[in-house]
């Protein structure tokens, strides 16, 4: 005896010949008119400005631009993602074809040569006439149809849709990913090999510093603390060398990968050291409504929450009879093959099919309390993943505002430094100071050179960070979406 509920389910489902199961409503997420750290990003001030479609070209590093383009055609992990589009567009494929008619041609011929010690070669052999030789031919077309009265299939193609944009999204944010990875590495690389220089400087200043503590103390003039101190100093800055040296070599191996090159093709042209590029102006961040909209790994998770809604219906639809129809028609002889196709040996069937799980409805109902809880998940995920899309944003802003600051700063401080270095040499001519003075102003300026090269590469990668957390680097577009009827 079937469940009352159940009953009136299927009669209301035979009666309306819909796609069962429930429509998809996008889901609502609370949204910020605008991020915290709008106000902030706005009154910076950049040299350029940067659309989000092609924000690298705002960083005015031709190079970095060529980069990033030869990573956009040859990386390996763009063209595993568009592996897995092709695979998404041949599910969509199969789920389309599901719907239609299937049809084939059949044909055979066959020779045989009966027995006569068998039970019905003996009989056969009794017949006046009887050959032992014997043929069949035949040759047919034939189709079939799954009647998709209540929209199990239906909704199974609204699935597979919903995956083919999962996957052309999640090759756009691939390729978003590689892009911002490309400009994070030649970032880096382009601050150590600044911070190179400027270590190599220190290193030079300290042996200078050494040289002439060492003669004062041999005339008497300074104490062996001041020479042991200053041979310590040399120590920590050569020692941090080799530390920059490695950092570097494998910022340029792991910018060869996403270039989807062997480590140390592009070494040679990376060898002369550049400025670290200069983060443009965001010409304009949106709302956080429109970052659901632009950003492609919050489009794949909306997308994969459609997938997931649709498979509810695929699973009610068990609920319901399978009516199929299929037909042949064709010709069949067993004289000659110069028969076939004449009038009496043409031959034809229809058949009406129907198959329903009818003792099955256990089975069925944890199908569907699976995919409810599927599409449990991907909500879930979905609301996680605009959450963490916001959180980057304001994250990224507060790093590139404030990194900013601190470059501003540490230029100020390197400025006045520079004059404290100028006039401590003048004083020196002048024999008003010694030499060893002279040295520690320099010290002093290249320790804060250093610092400021260091909050420069990091408000770069800020940038590129922000550029990245509001989904820049490609045209977003509306996802298809299909209405099951």
């Amino acid at each position: 005896m079937l469940p009352k509920h159940t009953l009136i389910t299927l009669v209301a489902g035979l009666l309306a010949g819909c796609a069962v199961g429930p429509d998809y409503v996008p889901p609502d997420v609370p949204k910020l008119e605008q991020f915290h750290g709008q106000a902030a990003i706005n009154q910076r001030h950049a040299p350029s400005n940067a659309d989000l479609v092609t924000w690298w070209t705002g960083f005015g590093d031709a190079r970095l631009t060529r980069y990033i383009t030869l990573a956009l055609e040859q990386n390996l992990d763009l063209a595993q993602a568009s592996a897995r589009v092709s695979q998404a567009r041949a599910g969509l494929g199969a789920a389309n074809a599901a719907l239609l008619p299937s049809g084939n041609v059949s044909g055979q011929a066959a020779r045989a040569y009966q027995s006569i010690e068998t039970p019905l070669g003996k009989v056969l052999n009794s017949t006046p006439g009887f050959n032992r030789y014997g043929g069949t031919y035949e040759a047919d077309v034939g189709a079939s149809w799954e009647l998709d009265v209540f929209g199990g299939l239906r909704r199974g193609r609204e699935a597979a849709l919903a995956d083919y944009q999962a996957s052309e999204a999640g090759a756009v944010a691939t390729r978003l990913a590689v892009a911002a990875q490309t400009a994070d590495i030649y970032i880096t690389i382009r601050g150590l090999q600044t911070r190179l220089d400027v270590a190599r400087r220190q290193v030079q200043t300290e042996q200078d510093l050494l040289s002439t503590t060492k003669l004062l103390y041999g005339k008497g003039l300074a104490a062996e603390l001041q020479v042991r101190q200053v041979e310590g100093t040399l120590a920590q800055v050569q020692a941090s060398i080799p530390v920059l040296e490695t950092g570097l070599d494998a910022a340029m191996n792991a910018l060869d990968v996403m270039l989807g090159s062997l480590p140390g093709t592009h070494r040679a042209e990376l060898q002369e050291a550049g400025d670290i590029p200069t983060p443009p102006q965001i010409a304009d961040a949106g709302s956080p409504g429109e970052l659901l909209r632009r950003r492609p790994d919050l489009i794949v998770a909306e997308r994969r929450l459609a997938a997931s809604n649709a498979r509810i219906g695929v699973a009610i639809a068990e609920y319901y009879p399978k009516v199929s129809l299929s037909g042949l028609v064709g010709s069949a002889t067993s004289v000659s093959p110069s028969n076939l196709f004449t009038s009496g040996a043409s031959q034809a069937s229809g058949v009406l099919g129907l198959r329903w799980r009818l003792f099955d409805f256990g089975r069925i109902n944890a199908q569907i309390g699976l995919a409810k809880g599927q599409e449990a998940e991907a909500l879930a995920a979905y609301k996680l993943a605009a959450l963490h899309a916001t959180e980057d944003v304001e994250n990224a802003f507060s790093a590139l505002v404030n990194r900013e600051q601190q470059t501003t700063i540490l230029a100020q401080g390197v400025d006045s430094l520079s004059r404290a270095r100028s006039l401590s040499f003048t004083a020196y001519q002048r024999g008003a100071i010694s030499l060893i003075e002279v040295l520690h102003a320099d010290e002093n300026l290249l320790r804060a050179a250093d610092e400021k090269a260091q909050a420069q590469t990091e408000s770069a990668r800020a940038a590129v960070a922000a550029f990245k957390a509001l989904g820049g680097g490609w045209q977003s577009k509306e996802p298809e979406v299909v209405a099951v009827q």
